[in-house]
């Protein structure tokens, strides 16, 4: 009776020395080398970045030339006016504009520089004097009876960053510097809408985070004209040959790009980085067939059919598969002599006069007729030298509308000079550059944001280092670029932007991010039950014997003191 005692003793420890063993190392050690690794996000600071609050700040200068401020009105300047403006996009998105403008008179040498004898070399001795800097303005008032501008002009748009204005008649009658600036405070809203950042570029740029009211229609096709803002983009210019058996030709596509394309890009560099290449494609023909207009003895391409023309031709063109950067394709059409005269019409049944269009985030086809430059005598193959700076005028005019450089009319009374040879003034640089620091800082704060809502809602995710690392960078560089545009220092904001929205996307696209490599709770358990229950079922079974014994011995003791 003695043995059995002690052998059901033996086995009770056994059974409870196990158990502890299991509980007490066991579990443990099992949960440590099974729980899934989460390095540390900086969540609270993603949270405050969700609502997008920004403030666009610029600095205007308004300079007084002699004659146009009277001599009680002249006491008032040096004088500094802030003028702020909210814009209420959604809920979840508020932006705030602010100009800080300061009148002041003009200097001995600018008024030399506005006694040139055209605007156009006033701009430029203007610019010589003193360079602004990125994203300001300013904006030099002269008398009415100054000779640099037509009678019809009241406001010059130089290619840099100052603007020429007229004293109009309703200004010379202000008596006080107060009604002066009361009166000439519309003018320079105008001015300021035409040459720095206004509200519908803004919302347009926010066009993937916010919904459009219906009223702003043409900021929605402007915005899905060009491409999205990107780090790098590849220009490709391709020319198509169908008939190389009649036509042989010859373009100097390298000196062309050198010539005309390339002075825009190295302007455009602080936005995003470029790489040119071309080729040649014999025998690549269009994806509709012409339709023959005899009144006109040519053939013609209605507006209906171009958007067949772009499929089967990008079938031949290729692709970079060693980039990720967006293509633009401009494309060379020369029609094979059964097809030639060929014309694009517009919906209007018109000619188009650059006899080329554009496809809103892929490129621009040119058809380039050369039947005029032989006669029916010819021999075949004939050598033909295609005249670059027509087909590079046309190629940069779609090349600025695809990156988002705006071209809307001027309002009357504006005068705006020509881009120069870098086509691309310095204004309108500093437009796209508004606009692309705000539509990378929204998509860079979304990117963030949905990423750290995934690996919220999805607990089982590894993060590694280098995840948190990236995302710690993406909301610094988030931060960094919103306190810049706060600042107007729109090159330091747009340079933050870019490098925001390149950590975010690496860290959102992170291979080790695939929920696929991990196993959903249900197969959890499916691996482990039959892995803990065999072992389990009687370690559970002997303590709850080991607990019943102790009951039983429990009351036994009871009764025997009752």
């Amino acid at each position: 009776m003695a043995t059995a005692e002690v052998e059901r003793r033996r086995g009770q420890l056994a059974a409870l020395s196990i158990a502890a063993v299991v509980i007490i190392v066991g579990v443990p050690l099992w949960w440590k080398t099974t729980e899934t690794y989460r390095a540390w996000l900086p969540v609270s600071q993603i949270r405050e970045l969700a609502k997008l609050q920004l403030q666009l700040s610029a600095d205007v200068e308004v300079v007084f030339a002699r004659g146009t401020v009277t001599p009680e009105q002249q006491k008032k300047v040096p004088l500094t006016k802030t003028q702020e403006e909210d814009h209420a996009v959604d809920e979840g998105t508020t932006l705030k504009y602010r100009y800080e403008t300061k009148y002041r008179t003009a200097t001995i040498m600018e008024e030399d520089a506005l006694n040139k004898p055209t605007a156009a070399e006033a701009d430029l001795a203007l610019h010589m004097l003193s360079e602004s800097p990125c994203g300001s303005l300013v904006i030099y008032v002269i008398p009415e009876s100054s000779s640099l501008l037509h009678e019809d002009v009241k406001v010059y748009v130089g290619q840099r960053r100052t603007a020429l204005l007229r004293v109009v008649a309703q200004m010379r009658t202000a008596k006080t510097f107060e009604q002066l600036l009361d009166r000439l405070q519309p003018h320079i809203i105008q001015v300021l809408r035409m040459m720095s950042f206004s509200r519908a570029d803004i919302t347009a740029a926010l066009s993937d985070r916010v919904r459009f009211h219906p009223g702003s229609k043409e900021s929605v096709a402007d915005s899905m004209r060009a491409f999205k803002s990107s780090p790098g983009y590849e220009i490709t210019f391709s020319l198509l040959n169908p008939d190389p058996k009649s036509h042989r030709l010859h373009w100097d596509i390298e000196g062309a790009a050198q010539t005309y394309i390339q002075p825009l890009l190295m302007k455009m560099s602080p936005v995003a980085n470029f790489s040119i290449d071309s080729q040649t494609l014999h025998y690549a023909m269009l994806g509709v067939n012409p339709r023959y207009d005899s009144s006109r003895s040519a053939y013609t391409l209605s507006a209906d059919s171009l958007a067949h023309v772009i499929n089967p031709v990008e079938a031949r063109l290729g692709s970079n598969a060693a980039s990720s950067n967006p293509v633009l394709n401009f494309l060379l059409y020369v029609p094979d002599s059964h097809h030639s005269p060929l014309y694009i019409q517009d919906h209007h049944k018109q000619e188009v006069p650059s006899n080329a269009f554009h496809s809103p985030r892929w490129g621009g086809i040119m058809v380039y007729n050369v039947d005029s430059s032989y006669g029916p005598e010819a021999e075949f193959p004939v050598d033909i030298n295609i005249n670059m700076a027509k087909v590079m005028g046309v190629f940069l005019a779609q090349l600025r509308l695809l990156l988002g450089v705006q071209s809307s009319p001027p309002p009357p009374g504006f005068l705006v000079a020509p881009c120069g040879s870098t086509g691309l003034a310095d204004w309108e640089l500093d437009r796209l550059m508004w606009s692309r620091s705000v539509e990378n800082i929204a998509t860079a704060t979304t990117t963030i944001t949905s990423l750290a809502q995934l690996l919220d809602q999805i607990g089982n995710i590894v993060i590694n280092d280098n995840i948190a690392e990236q995302v710690s960078n993406a909301v610094t560089s988030l931060q960094l670029a919103v306190a810049e545009l706060d600042a107007g220092n729109l090159g330091f904001a747009l340079q933050f932007s870019k490098e925001a929205i390149l950590a975010s996307e690496k860290a959102f696209f992170d291979p080790s991010l695939l929920h696929l490599l991990y196993f959903p709770d249900d197969q959890k358990f499916a691996i482990y039950i039959p892995l803990f229950l065999p072992m389990c079922v009687p370690i559970l079974l002997s303590l709850l014997k080991i607990a019943s014994e102790a009951r039983q011995k429990r009351r036994e003791k009871q009764a025997k003191k009752d």
